[in-house]
């Protein structure tokens, strides 16, 4: 029998019983939906992290106080770092290009009758270079500004608009807590980092003005640095290392109180989360695949036992056992093809509302859709088979028999 002929008498079977067979769709559809739409989530979230790393600049290091080993290195987790570290690390390291200290607290800044919680940075005037962070309007603050404790900031964007609105905020005094900082520039925009935190809601001073006025401590929270070439990041890593080794009297048999992280490295630590997340959500997803195969086989074992005298009236006037096993293994893939197409659809309007109503980046692949189409007919062959199996070897006397 040919191809065609057996497509038509699927096609006219399925139609039959129209409603059992989109009840047994339904779990195809959800499946298939539901990991396009997990799958085009998580490659967004993986681009944005590529794209945060990429605007950062992949050459910057992170230095903090602590090691990240557990255990017994209790003395680790109590470690701090003071001006007299990053001293070391500016007179001693040959591979950085820039380095600022970074202290922050939260806090309410104030504008006239305005005022929003954010938060505020103390660091060096090259922390803009290192964080490849650009002046849209005003202008840095100096060395001599940040040596001399001076209170002037540049604020971000977000700052700009829940303060002033369609005011120049360049030259108004604002307070943070209660200390007052004359605005002298405005961030460009950057938005929302890898991980949803808005990068515009922020205040940048100098760090002896935030160290002495708001911190009132010695402390610095982090070392960032930026490497004078991409290539050199491990032996700049390896060279602060040794510095602050030596500087901070460790013994050789000592861990390390401090850390040194690349962008790179968060980035990729990031990434890995997301994958692991991702993978754990289209795991599940994909349950609703087997369930929905399941019911496949089951609707399939329904449809021949109802049929089981044409099977033998069909056996009868000449129809081979293939010709019955291509008949119900067609169904049964028709079945699975179809509720996979609807899903598809469904799955990449998912993705797009999701990206519309959260704001999130989704990347719908193409592999994504071609791997579904592909689970959706291997779905319907290993699940159709059995019982198409099972209807091929029928006895044609039994079936004719059967009531």
């Amino acid at each position: 029998m040919s191809l065609i002929r057996l497509v038509t008498l699927a096609y006219k079977a399925i139609l039959r019983n129209g409603f059992r067979t989109i009840l047994t769709m339904l779990g195809i559809i959800i499946g298939i939906a539901s990991v396009i739409t997990m799958l085009a989530v998580g490659a967004g979230t993986q681009k944005s992290i590529r794209d945060s790393i990429s605007s950062m600049g992949s050459n910057m290091l992170f230095i903090l106080p602590g090691s990240d080993v557990r255990g017994p290195a209790r003395a680790a987790s109590r470690a701090r770092f003071y001006d007299k570290d990053l001293y070391a690390i500016q007179a001693n390291s040959t591979l950085l290009s820039y380095i600022s200290p970074v202290i922050n607290r939260a806090g309410n800044v104030k504008f006239q009758a305005e005022s929003r919680a954010t938060e505020i940075y103390g660091v060096e005037p090259n922390y803009l270079k290192i964080r490849a962070l650009e002046i849209a309007d005003g202008r840095n603050f100096t060395n001599s500004e940040s040596s001399r404790s001076a209170k002037v900031c540049v604020i971000g964007k977000t700052v700009v608009d829940n303060l002033f609105g369609t005011l120049d905020p360049v030259g108004q005094t604002i307070r943070f807590n209660t200390t007052p900082f004359t605005i002298i520039g405005i961030l460009k925009p950057k938005g929302q980092n890898a991980a949803g935190m808005d990068q515009d809601d922020i205040i940048i001073a100098p760090f002896n003005t935030v160290q002495k006025r708001i911190i009132a401590g010695r402390t610095i929270r982090q070392i960032v640095a930026s490497v004078a070439d991409e290539s050199l990041t491990q032996e700049a890593i390896s060279e602060v290392k040794d510095i602050l080794r030596v500087h901070r009297k460790l013994r050789e048999d000592a861990p390390d109180d401090f850390t040194i992280r690349s962008q790179q490295e968060m980035g990729d630590m990031m990434e890995a989360s997301n994958n692991v997340l991702t993978a754990l959500l289209t795991a599940i997803a994909a349950i609703s695949l087997l369930v929905g195969g399941i019911g496949i086989m089951n609707i399939m074992f329904v449809s021949v036992t109802e049929r089981t005298r044409e099977i033998g009236l069909r056996m009868a006037v000449g129809a081979k056992d293939s010709d019955i096993l291509r008949q119900f293994l067609i169904e049964a893939i028709m079945i699975s093809v179809t509720g996979g197409v609807i899903g598809m659809i469904f799955g990449v309007t998912a993705a797009f509302v999701l990206s519309k109503v959260f704001g999130w980046l989704v990347v719908v692949m193409p592999t994504s859709i071609i791997m579904s189409f592909a689970v959706c007919v291997a779905t319907g062959v290993f699940f159709g088979w059995y019982p198409a199996y099972k209807a091929s070897k029928l006895d044609p006397i039994e079936a004719l028999r059967y009531e």
